[in-house]
C-alpha cells in the first residue's frame, strides 16, 4: 500500500498551513484544509516520493479519503516535523482506478 507510515510520516508532529496556503486549495479546487488533514489518518492510503517534482525540495504524494469519503490527491512536503500541503484536489479517473485496484490488492 505505498510507504509505510513510518518511512513517510516518521516524526511529523503536525501541519504547517499559512495565510497563502491555507485558503489556496479551496478556491482553486474547492478543497478545505480540514478535509486534506483528514486524509492523512484515514487509511488505507498510498503515498510516495514525488521524485519527478522534487528539484527544490523533496516531495510527497498521498492518494486517500476524508471523513465523508472524499478521493483526494494531495502533493506535500515536509518541514522539520511538519507537514505543508502544496497541492489538493480530487483524484482523477485514472488515480481513483490505481487507489482503488491497490486497496483491493492489498486487503
Amino acid at each position: 500500500m505505498g510507504s509505510s507510515r513510518t518511512e513517510i510520516f516518521e516524526d511529523i508532529q503536525n501541519f504547517e498551513w499559512d495565510k497563502g496556503n491555507l485558503t489556496k486549495n479551496w478556491v482553486r479546487h474547492n478543497v478545505r484544509y480540514s478535509e486534506c488533514e483528514e486524509v492523512f489518518f484515514n487509511e488505507p492510503y498510498i503515498a510516495e516520493e514525488d521524485a519527478v517534482h522534487s528539484v527544490k525540495e523533496k516531495r510527497f504524494y498521498i492518494l486517500g479519503k476524508t471523513d465523508r469519503n472524499r478521493l483526494l490527491f494531495i502533493v506535500f512536503t515536509k518541514r522539520g516535523k511538519k507537514i505543508r500541503v502544496i497541492s489538493a484536489r480530487d483524484m482523477s479517473k485514472k488515480e481513483r482506478k490505481i487507489y482503488n485496484e491497490t486497496i483491493k490488492k492489498n486487503t
